[in-house]
Parts: C-alpha cells; sequence; structure tokens
C-alpha cells in the first residue's frame, strides 16, 4: 500500500484532499496504516460509512477506518482534556459510527466512538467506549443515556478512567494483542476466571456485585485463607468481558489480576492453576486494553484509562505455602507494553489501517 494507491481507492469522489501512509524511519516500508483527508466532513462520512470493512481493491485485507484525532503531523490545539465513558451491552450490529452519532446526536462535544471488537473474527465483543470534549456531557451522558438504545439492545453506561501507568497510544490504533495459550483461553468452554491479588476484605459478595454487572454468574468462590478466587459464569462472552474489562483493576484498595482459570471443586485443576500463578501473570488479549469499566456501587475503585498506556503489573505479594493448596504466589515482573502508531486530528480525516506491509 502506498499513496497513490490509497487516493486511487477514493479518487472518485472527487474529494480526496491528501492521502499520507505511514512509514517505519529505519526500514521505509509501509507500517500497514495511513490517513485519508477529504475536502469536507460529509464526503469523509459517506466513505466511512460505505467502505469500512469492506475488501481493499486487488487485496485480501478489508478496510478497517476511524476518525483521526490528528492530521498527519499536526499538533493538538486545543490543549483539552478527553473524558471517557464505557458503554455495554451493544447489539452485535453497533459500530463505530453508529455509537458515536447516536451520542453525538445529543452531546456536541463528543469527539469519537471505539467498539471494541474481537481479532480474529472482527466480531464485536458487545462494548466500546465514548470520548467526550466536556466534562459536563459526560456526567449527563452517563445518567441519560444508561438504558437507552442504541440499534436494538439498552446500553449499560458507566465511567472509564485512565490508568496511571506508561506511555500514552493512538484513539484508534491501539493494536490487539494475542494473548498466552493458556488452557483457557483456547477452551471456548471454559467461562471461570481466576481473580489474584485479592485484598482480605473482599468477600464473595464483593465479587459476586463487581463480575455480575458483566453476566450471570453460575458461582463465586473465594477459599478459605486465600487471596484470589474463583468467578464461574454461565456465559462465555461475559467471562471475556469481565476478563478485558477488570485485569488490572483496583479494588479494596488492590489491583486485581485475572486470567483464565479452572473450577475451585476441582483439586487437580487448582494444583495446575497453582503452577500457571507460579510461573508468571499469563496476560489476556485487551485491544482497547487501557479502558475499563467503574461500577456505580465502588466510586473510588478506578477501572482502566485510555488505550495504549502500558500496564505494569502489581508488585509481587509475600506467598503463602503454609497449605498444600496455595493459589496465590504473584511472581510477575512483566510488562504488557502498547505501542503507539499514531495520534491524529482532523474534523474531515480518517485513519485507514490494513495488516500488509511493504
Amino acid at each position: 500500500m502506498d499513496e497513490n494507491y490509497l487516493f486511487s481507492c477514493f479518487a472518485h469522489t472527487g474529494e480526496v484532499v491528501t492521502a499520507k501512509v505511514i512509514r517505519n524511519k529505519q526500514t521505509g516500508f509501509s507500517e500497514g496504516y495511513g490517513f485519508i483527508e477529504f475536502a469536507s466532513r460529509a464526503a469523509a462520512e459517506r466513505v466511512l460509512q460505505t467502505y469500512n470493512g469492506s475488501l481493499m481493491p486487488n487485496s485480501d485485507q478489508n478496510f478497517r477506518m476511524n476518525w483521526a484525532t490528528l492530521g498527519p503531523g499536526e499538533k493538538r490545539q486545543d490543549g483539552g482534556q478527553d473524558y471517557t465513558i464505557f458503554v455495554g451491552d451493544l447489539a452485535a450490529d453497533v459500530t463505530d459510527y453508529l455509537l458515536q452519532e447516536t451520542f453525538r446526536a445529543i452531546y456536541s462535544s463528543v469527539k469519537g466512538a471505539k467498539v471494541v471488537t474481537d481479532r480474529m473474527t472482527g466480531r464485536s465483543k458487545g462494548y466500546g467506549f465514548i470520548k467526550f470534549g466536556d466534562e459536563a456531557e459526560q456526567l449527563r451522558a452517563m445518567t441519560e443515556m444508561n438504558g437507552r438504545y442504541c440499534s436494538s439492545r439498552p446500553m449499560r453506561i458507566g465511567p472509564a478512567a485512565n490508568k496511571k501507568t506508561g506511555i500514552a497510544q493512538s484513539y484508534q490504533n491501539a493494536p490487539e494483542q494475542n494473548g498466552s495459550g493458556t488452557h483457557g483461553e483456547n477452551d471456548p468452554n471454559n467461562t471461570t476466571i481466576f481473580v489474584g491479588a485479592l485484598d482480605p476484605s473482599v468477600t464473595d459478595d464483593v465479587l459476586r456485585q463487581v463480575f455480575g454487572q458483566f453476566g450471570e454468574l453460575h458461582s463465586v468462590k473465594i477459599p478459605a485463607g486465600k487471596r484470589c478466587g474463583f468467578v464461574h459464569f454461565v456465559n462465555r462472552a461475559s467471562a471475556e468481558q469481565a476478563l478485558q474489562v477488570l485485569n488490572g483493576t483496583q479494588l479494596g484498595g488492590q489491583s486485581i489480576r485475572l486470567s483464565w482459570g479452572r473450577s475451585p471443586s476441582n483439586k487437580q485443576a487448582l494444583v495446575s492453576e497453582q503452577a500457571q500463578w507460579n510461573s508468571g501473570y499469563y496476560g489476556y488479549s485487551q485491544g482497547y486494553e487501557g479502558y475499563g469499566y467503574v461500577p456505580p456501587q465502588d466510586p473510588n475503585a478506578y477501572y482502566g484509562g485510555y488505550p495504549g498506556y502500558n500496564y505494569q503489573q502489581p508488585q509481587q505479594e509475600p506467598h503463602d505455602d503454609s497449605t498444600k493448596e496455595s493459589y496465590a504466589n504473584e511472581n510477575e515482573g512483566r510488562l504488557i507494553n502498547r505501542m503507539a502508531k499514531t495520534n491524529t486530528d482532523s474534523s474531515a480525516g480518517m485513519d485507514l489501517e490494513d495488516h500488509s506491509r511493504q
């Protein structure tokens, strides 16, 4: 993909101003994404609606488009802060554009929207995020839009907050990494989440309240004397959403660490679970990882933030080996890195990404 190719894809609109492909400074090869500036916002909207997800000409790749927040080479002028909310229970057909316009029709400060999708299938994971330029409108939206329909389902709204870690990354281009090949991640029938580094004050009921917001639960169990627990969901999709949103968030004064687990009733599985935890934290694929959801009953917990923030695992905690079944030896030391590709802003611009490299 080069500028001429990108320009030719949309030249028939008669409104393409510039096309830019981002290249590696050392190799000169395409990084697999770029930007197109149109003469009008209306033209950009038409192209976004028409071509996003469609097959690229003379290629086996699909267009992946989104609004840009800065034009290539430009610098942010407003210096303003973004205010983000979490939007859950989205219908499968809700796109970035539909979500954005649902809010923009009411709140003029909406800067953009992102529906989190599965990296492999491209399907929506049922939740997303909205960015506002005005805090008052963000707060209004959290109340006014909760339960309001977007497409065929009522939305569930909550606040999203910024983790104080790492380096900022692009809003649109936070790449999703494949998580480690744990038994649970590869098993579509596994709906159990292992919760590590629990604060001693956290009870079964607290876990049930926090995790229950993501779907129906089979069971919740914190083994006696242990600082870990197991949350067993009825539905796999609910478990995936909870794991992605809550991993690394504050609960009872501690940052909880989540991974796929097995049922705590299976002692052999528990030994395997302990070995997994002792060998180091198995990260989970988190395509829009910096964002998170803060349950309303816990206003002091700030979950998530903006995409592309590096997540530093909490410090290692003492290991209690006084019993045969020791679940929570956290041997941490890994860092989940997310590299920023770009951060762009133009009212009539879009960023496009494919997986090709030239």
